[in-house]
């Protein structure tokens, strides 16, 4: 009985996934599709890649003020290299004859977890920091991968194979950054 509703759940949210929304699809925003390995919509794939360069710069602006050094040097780079990727990613968007929604604020997961960053401090604040780069870099890479290796919009499939090794990179320095903690 359990499996069935499951069943059930899974392939309700798979057939909102494939419906047209301005906003995110059920089956992006529940993680169904990531489980499964479905690629994201297009506006999926640009929301998302869109509120994450948000949340890496403004939660390593944060870390700027607020971590160790070897942090800091870590969170320059963040905010240096995802407004790139922003600025590019918003071009391809606005070059081609998409008509996606380019998000201008973080969704309230992100804006959440940008509060939660901001009332700690010292070592609370580099561990939930650290700890946010890893898992958000993984969510990003995985984003990436399955837009690139299925995603329906060239110009967007084509930004998603070029950007992946950079987001592979960045969750590499902060799982070491992570790791000498």
């Amino acid at each position: 009985m359990r499996t069935s509703i499951t069943a059930a759940a899974c392939l309700l949210l798979l057939g909102a996934a494939g419906m047209p929304a301005h906003a995110q699809s059920v089956g992006e925003k529940t993680g169904v599709n990531s489980l499964i390995g479905v690629a994201p919509s297009s506006q999926d794939f640009v929301t998302q890649a869109v509120i994450s360069d948000m949340f890496e710069t403004e939660s390593s602006k944060l870390a700027l003020e607020k971590a160790d050094e070897k942090t800091k040097a870590y969170a320059k780079k963040m905010i240096e290299d995802h407004k790139k990727v922003s600025d590019e990613l918003k071009s391809v968007v606005q070059t081609g004859d998409m008509k996606l929604n380019i998000p201008t604020a973080l969704d309230s997961a992100h804006q959440s977890k940008i509060d939660k960053l901001k009332g700690l401090s010292g070592d609370d604040f580099t561990k939930q920091y650290h700890d946010d780069q890893v898992t958000g870099h993984k969510n990003a890479v995985d984003l990436y991968k399955r837009y690139a290796d299925s995603g329906d919009n060239a110009a967007l499939k084509a930004f998603a194979v070029k950007t992946k090794p950079h987001l592979d990179e960045h969750l590499k320095m902060a799982q070491e950054l992570d790791n000498k903690k």
